[in-house]
């Protein structure tokens, strides 16, 4: 999905979690586009302190089908 987007993440081996690096736009800023344009809810960086802002935290604690639906949204947003 990263590449689709045009993103860079981190993480997410061997966790449930990525952090989507978002090259300077603000954490808050994205989370609030993408629930509003893509309807999914992401955690804005900025709350994992300082280091965390520029970052959005994507999480898979969901089931397949919602995550895959989420996927999908954000590379429909996102797809150049």
């Amino acid at each position: 999905m990263s590449q689709d987007c045009g993103f860079e993440v981190h993480g997410g081996d061997n966790a449930p979690y990525v952090f989507m690096d978002l090259k300077g736009a603000s954490s808050w800023d994205m989370f609030s586009k993408i629930l509003s344009e893509a309807q999914v809810v992401t955690i804005p960086g900025a709350g994992f302190g300082p280091g965390g802002e520029g970052f959005l935290r994507l999480s898979a604690f969901a089931s397949r089908e919602n995550c895959e639906e989420a996927a999908a949204r954000l590379v429909k947003m996102f797809k150049k």
